[in-house]
């Protein structure tokens, strides 16, 4: 097939590229900076300058494409008015130019790739792809704000014909996570991390080519309507980063900082209320059994998703060393 991807730059976007090219298909990449795609170029890669802000970069990314995956979005938690702004226009608006573009253009599939941030907090519960948040709950912080109406349009588009399978993640580490979560979890096996905050937060956490492999099925088998929560293995963020740094063969750290800490902090600074909000306490739990059964959807435990992680991280880093 030939895609037309947004996202391929980041995180989990590059690896579902890499994997599409592996099996032969041609991916048109959706690139912001100039520089960057003139360098995909001459790597021989299919590449669109733009991005979700302009619509004619849009519409000719997918011109004579079989199918669309949008993958690119903004992920942060705990910014400013500023960023918001900017979170907004990628996440809301940039997603609804793309599903309108790929609307007029036909084309057979789409895969949007949403979060499993927009069950809010599931308070200990484990939910499914059914479930409706209250929303008297509010949002857990702006990113879920955005990717939840994001989600919402998605939904919306299908309603008016577009064939669009939904893609929720959960947590997603691997190589090349910059995210807070990987953070912790590098420097648990690093053995530097003597303290930590939020022991309580549940996760699903899920290695970044499990997601990938996911997302590669979802275009070839999902459902057009349906959305495939895409995880892993619960856990509380204590038990994750204990189950690192023991396989690291490090110390787990041993203290915690108190939730009253935090809260009061949070008084303060809005940014770190946000971070508190969403993190406190706070369960990011729904199960993966559909994509399982309907899409054969086999993810790799944490114990097996951590020791990939840590031993590909350890590879990067002697690579790098012996190249200096």
């Amino acid at each position: 097939m030939r895609i037309f991807a947004t996202g391929t730059t980041g995180f989990l976007g590059s690896v579902v590229s890499d994997l599409l090219r592996a099996r032969g298909d041609t991916v048109v990449q959706l690139v912001r900076d100039p520089a960057k795609a003139e360098l995909l170029r001459r790597a021989g890669r299919d590449v669109v300058i733009g991005d979700l802000a302009d619509p004619d970069a849009l519409r000719r990314g997918i011109e004579g494409c079989d199918a669309v995956i949008h993958a690119g979005a903004i992920y942060e938690v705990g910014i400013n008015a500023p960023r918001r702004l900017d979170m907004y226009e990628a996440n809301v608006n940039g997603t609804e130019r793309l599903l309108s573009a790929a609307l007029d253009a036909g084309v057979s599939k789409v895969v949007y790739v949403s979060s499993i941030v927009v069950f809010g907090n599931t308070k200990g519960i484990v939910v499914d792809e059914t479930y409706e948040r209250n929303a008297a709950d509010g949002f857990t912080s702006y990113y879920d704000e955005t990717k939840t109406l994001a989600h919402r349009m998605a939904v919306g588009f299908g309603e008016r014909g577009l064939p669009i399978a939904i893609a929720q993640p959960g947590q997603i580490y691997g190589p090349g996570d910059h995210s807070g979560i990987g953070a912790l979890l590098r420097r648990a096996a690093a053995g530097r991390l003597p303290v930590l905050t939020f022991g309580d937060l549940g996760m699903n956490f899920v290695h970044v080519d499990d997601v990938a492999a996911g997302i590669v099925v979802l275009l070839d088998r999902g459902r057009p309507g349906q959305a495939y929560l895409l995880g892993g293995e619960m856990a509380r963020l204590r038990d994750a980063v204990r189950i690192a740094a023991t396989i690291a063969g490090k110390p787990a750290p041993r203290l915690e900082v108190p939730a009253s800490i935090l809260r009061f902090a949070a008084r303060l600074r809005p940014d770190v209320a946000e971070v508190v909000r969403s993190a406190d306490g706070v369960t990011y739990w729904a199960t993966d059994a559909k994509a399982r059964a309907e899409l054969g959807y086999a993810p790799r435990s944490l114990r097996e998703g951590f020791a990939s992680y840590l031993s590909s991280s350890s590879s990067s880093s002697s690579s790098s060393n012996s190249s200096e």
